[in-house]
């Protein structure tokens, strides 16, 4: 397959998959299996490319970044609450990401733990669908009680296993503890601002001295990184829409599916 070719289907699959409860580095490691490519050569790419789906998240809501910065600066005590919870959410992946991060990434090249962890994760979906009993919060990040923020900042380190899905396990975690349906899911999309700039900052540092002497096409990556910010967009305005009105259970059985026949395809080939 052309390399410009498996830039652009590897920037689609993050830009689909990195707000959507489904893993998006669960799918990127798959697609390293079914494309048949090292996929330690494209660890770099992987990596860089999520910035892109970042950015879609600013660049969507940049007038609640851009009030919230004017609030911080006038004192405005919805802004600091805001800003307090997703630091509050952030700070359990920045302890254990630093304490782990060599167990993290030995799992990032097994994709039958990301096989497992796609059922597994459908299973906690339809658990956690049918049990919830609906918002007890006023809706608004910033009327998140801080102990929720922490939780739901807790809940989020599962997502170090691939294929738990770092958007599934925050709007979940966020639903079973009484959080309104699209104020979970907008805080899952704030809260992967830090938390992936973080991610990337921290293995960008770690392997530094691998892609100093590594030939990294910058191109391929900035192809990929456009393609991913592109689809994030249209994404993450769908799927807002989508889960203000309906469930997750449709994301649920797809993981379920799509996890189950990985693993039969792994274990069989």
């Amino acid at each position: 397959m052309p390399l410009i070719l498996t830039a652009i289907l590897l920037g689609i699959v993050e830009g689909l998959t990195e707000f959507l409860p489904v893993s998006s580095t669960g799918h990127l490691i798959l697609a390293s299996e079914l494309l048949g490519y090292r996929a330690e050569q494209w660890a770099t790419f992987n990596v860089v490319i999520q910035l892109g789906a970042i950015l879609a998240v600013i660049v969507l809501y940049w007038r609640t970044f851009w009030a919230v910065a004017l609030g911080l600066f006038g004192r405005d005590g919805t802004s600091w609450r805001f800003a307090l919870n997703l630091l509050i959410a952030f700070a359990p992946s920045v302890v254990l990401g630093l304490l782990f991060i060599d167990a993290i990434e030995g799992l990032l090249g097994n994709a039958i733990v990301v096989a497992i962890a796609l059922v597994l994760g459908g299973i906690a979906i339809l658990v956690i669908e049918a049990l919830a009993r609906g918002s007890t919060l006023p809706p608004g990040i910033a009327s998140l009680p801080y102990g929720r923020a922490l939780g739901v900042g807790l809940i989020q380190c599962l997502a170090m296993v691939p294929g738990v899905s770092r958007s599934g396990a925050t709007i979940m975690g966020a639903l079973a503890m009484g959080v309104e349906r699209r104020t979970a899911a907008e805080f899952s999309f704030f809260l992967a601002v830090p938390t992936m700039l973080g991610a990337t900052t921290l293995s960008l540092i770690k392997h530094g001295d691998d892609l100093a002497a590594a030939n990294v096409d910058w191109g391929l990556i900035g192809i990929g990184f456009v393609v991913s910010f592109i689809v994030a967009l249209v994404v993450i305005k769908w799927f807002v829409g989508l889960v203000s009105r309906r469930g997750f259970a449709p994301f649920a059985w797809y993981r379920i599916v799509a996890g189950s026949i990985a693993l039969v395809w792994l274990l069989a080939r």
